[in-house]
């Protein structure tokens, strides 16, 4: 059994979690998008038949905060953690719906004071890796912080 790690341990540790997925997700992007002369970051209509930027990275970071959630729980060995119904996948609900929030709160934010701003291949790449950077150090930190909470208080 590993002992639990320090706060700035998992911030470390999450820190490289979010710079590996923000690699991959980025360059998956860029494979998507690589073609297109241009991308909007968001588009006026709330059901949009255009690809844009924030739509795709709406998606990615949803699944990431799901998944990777997930993941810190079944790959973190502490001592007294809880088990991973229900608990643990309410959390990664609670998670993933605070995920979604926060990217589409920023699209519509965008939206509302840039408008359709239109954005190179690379820029679209790189911002859906920023985001899955960011959502993916974020979850991997708050789930294993609250896994440290269940375990101090024994449940």
């Amino acid at each position: 059994m590993q002992t639990i790690p320090s706060k700035q341990e998992m911030t470390k540790g999450a820190m490289i979690n979010g710079i590996i997925n923000m690699v991959i997700n980025g360059v998956i992007a860029w494979f998507g998008v690589r073609h297109a002369e241009s991308i909007l970051l968001t588009d006026n209509q709330i059901s949009s038949t255009e690809h844009t930027v924030f739509a795709g990275a709406v998606v990615t970071a949803i699944s990431l905060a799901f998944i990777l959630s997930s993941i810190a729980y079944f790959t973190w060995k502490i001592p007294g953690k809880p088990s991973y119904f229900p608990k643990v996948l309410l959390t990664c609900l609670r998670h993933t719906i605070f995920t979604f929030g926060l990217v589409v709160a920023l699209a519509i934010l965008i939206q509302r004071y840039a408008g359709s701003v239109p954005v190179s291949p690379f820029m679209a790449a790189l911002i859906t890796g920023i985001i899955a950077g960011v959502t993916a150090g974020m979850v991997t930190y708050l789930t294993q912080a609250e896994l440290i909470r269940y375990q101090a208080e024994g449940k």
